[in-house]
């Protein structure tokens, strides 16, 4: 017998881009935690207070929205035992708490144009505070394929299998007590050093704490964070960019950000934080919703040199 499925029918009070909102929770095409279907529809995986379970999110097609009706139109449905938690939090994954009021692109050109392209553009937060980290962790100072091959060994490994009629392969981000449990050949076979794997171990063992850190201001759970080993500005930033919806996280340490930001805005290569933090102080508030635009927008500087190797510690 079929999995019964909970639904939800919400209207955003805002234009809304539910791919693209979303799209910062995917790391890469073969993410076993989330998945875009034919139809255009996200799909996620997610271990809630209540217990696993899976949401496929669809913008209603445009005839099935009233045209007097402002914003957007979203369907939803999710499987499980975390099923209500997941159509309860639909929104505030969406963006329903980001307050864009005082976001104002000024006279910037690009970011002016960039910022009417991507209306629907809203962050959004998950309040799963693990399941952002440990992602997070995994793309310290490695290449992304690196870190995108050792997210699907890991979930393939050790992840559960995903309540409903989810797409093939995906899996539910593994409890704490099974990332604190795993051994050290197994981080080997994934590709994963012995300083990330002990940073997501060290974190699994406060796990509980650390999700209640989603109560606090965008600073305390930055200073609580890097007190973890391990956990610096840029894992802290990338974190709460995702599980607490932070718009003003920026992710410092980044390797190739402060390069787009300084093209972006200022014609020229940012080549250190510093300088990116000087051209993102006019958007304080929003500083992670500007360099998210940036992102979107593919605008950098011409590549030079070689590109970083991909390691495989598999092969050591």
């Amino acid at each position: 017998m079929a999995e019964a499925a909970l639904a939800r029918d919400w209207q955003a009070p805002f234009p809304l881009d539910v791919r693209l909102t979303l799209s910062v929770h995917g790391r890469g095409s073969g993410d076993p935690a989330f998945r875009i279907d034919e139809a255009g529809a996200v799909w996620r995986t997610s271990l809630t207070p209540d217990g696993p379970g899976t949401i496929r999110v669809l913008p209603a097609r445009r005839q099935d929205t009233p045209p007097a009706t402002a914003g957007t139109r979203v369907l939803a449905c999710a499987w499980g035992p975390g099923a209500a938690w997941l159509l309860d939090a639909l929104p505030a994954s969406l963006g329903m708490h980001d307050d864009v009021s005082g976001f104002d692109p000024g006279t910037h050109p690009v970011l002016r144009e960039l910022a009417g392209r991507h209306r629907g553009l809203r962050v959004g937060r998950t309040g799963r505070l693990m399941e952002a980290l440990v992602p997070a962790v995994l793309e310290q100072k490695v290449v992304g394929f690196e870190a995108r091959r050792a997210w699907r060994i890991l979930l393939a490994r050790f992840g559960t299998p995903p309540p409903g009629p989810a797409p093939a392969g995906m899996r539910v981000f593994p409890d704490a007590r099974t990332w604190r449990r795993i051994p050290s050949w197994e981080w080997h076979r994934a590709g994963v050093e012995g300083v990330r794997a002990q940073t997501i171990s060290m974190a699994a063992g406060v796990a509980d704490s650390l999700e209640r850190l989603l109560t606090q201001s965008g600073a305390e759970a930055d200073r609580a964070l890097r007190t973890i080993p391990g956990i610096g500005p840029w894992t802290s930033a990338e974190t709460r960019q995702r599980a607490a919806g932070d718009p003003d996280a920026v992710s410092v340490g980044d390797y190739n950000l402060p390069k787009a930001v300084g093209w972006a805005l200022a014609g020229r290569q940012a080549t250190d934080d510093a300088a990116m933090l000087e051209l993102l102080a006019p958007y304080a508030g929003h500083r992670h919703r500007v360099t998210r635009l940036v992102e979107l927008s593919g605008l950098g500087p011409p590549r030079r040199g070689p590109r970083l190797p991909v390691r495989d510690y598999r092969s050591c």
